[in-house]
């Protein structure tokens, strides 16, 4: 077999893993991110809570992320590669907007952990130093600094023939590679939210011992069973692709017709794949990781939605709806003991 056809032949099954894993993490990730905004506005039990604050931005940062994503699996297939090398705006563009919203999934994911520490500690003017005014001010200025910064980093990056969509100014390529990728962009926040929520997990063992409400108690329990398990596929998802993008930084890919030039190409994809499926799995690691949510995932879709789609149902085709005998204070207790 001619070295020709197995670059073919590779380069084709990048193509294809390409675009169908995007367009199925894409589905997952839409759907799952819609599920935990849904859930976590509608119960009245999250409401105030800061984790769960922290956790309905990052579901709608990973929301918004999957059409950047989509973007490029939709460039793969017309173009072969992701189109950043066809257009400057493109370009630019795409980094500007996927960086800003990774940064503040990343970022957020290591603020859920922090928050949920300092909420089971036991001492209780820890306990207290974090309100819901403090997690918004946290979430207003860190998304109002990766948008600048964004933008910024951005603005660097030009388009070089033979390799494509590149950081082309000396300076910023040496702070890219030896501190924006590795650190700021890279392991500082995988550190983060390692440290935390360990932290938070052996607090919360201790909450037994403590004299809270029983439904605080419970609460605590599952916010921090969830970003644990959040916490441990982040940092499994993230590593890899921190590794690729300190490598490829410093010896970019540049295209040519060998072997290793679709080698790197099939260790891209499938390092990407992983990436952009650390934004579409949140819903499915909460559902795994606490029986609880489960349970409150049912009741949204099943008792909320699906009842209010009924009830419109019923109004367009002008019917009398089924009059609803639960009280508010009924729905609150529900709610509380799912």
């Amino acid at each position: 077999m001619s070295s020709s056809s197995v670059f073919t032949k590779i380069l084709n099954f990048v193509i294809s893993y390409s675009g169908y894993s995007g367009y199925i993490i894409f589905i997952l990730g839409v759907i799952g991110n819609a599920i935990n905004i849904l859930v976590f506005i509608q119960l009245k039990v999250f409401r105030n809570n800061r984790c769960v604050y922290y956790l309905t931005v990052e579901s709608i940062s990973s929301f918004l992320y999957q059409f950047i994503s989509i973007g490029i699996t939709i460039s793969t297939f017309i173009y072969e590669d992701d189109a950043t090398g066809h257009s400057l705006i493109w370009c630019r563009f795409r980094y500007m907007s996927a960086q800003a919203l990774v940064l503040t999934t990343l970022y957020t994911i290591c603020f859920a952990a922090m928050d949920q520490f300092f909420s089971t500690n036991y001492r209780f003017y820890v306990s207290q130093m974090c309100t819901i005014k403090v997690a918004q001010y946290v979430i207003y200025i860190s998304v109002s600094i990766w948008i600048v910064h964004s933008i910024i980093f951005g603005l660097f990056f030009n388009i070089e023939p033979s390799i494509g969509c590149v950081i082309t100014n000396p300076i910023f390529l040496q702070y890219a590679t030896y501190f924006f990728y590795p650190v700021l962009g890279g392991f500082l926040p995988i550190v983060i939210a390692a440290i935390f929520s360990l932290l938070a997990y052996r607090n919360v063992r201790r909450i037994i011992r403590r004299q809270l409400p029983v439904i605080r108690r419970r609460l605590d329990r599952q916010m921090t069973a969830m970003v644990l398990m959040r916490g441990l596929f982040f940092i499994c998802l993230q590593c890899p692709n921190n590794i690729y993008r300190i490598y490829i930084t410093n010896f970019p890919n540049i295209k040519s017709e060998n072997i290793g030039y679709v080698i790197v190409r099939l260790i891209q994809a499938i390092v990407f794949s992983l990436a952009i499926l650390n934004y579409s799995i949140s819903f499915y690691v909460f559902i795994i990781s606490s029986s609880r949510f489960r349970r409150q995932v049912k009741y949204v879709l099943v008792k909320k939605c699906w009842k209010r789609c009924m009830q419109w149902h019923y109004l367009t085709n002008n019917q009398v709806a089924p009059q609803n005998v639960e009280s508010f204070s009924a729905n609150m207790e529900v709610e509380e003991n799912i």
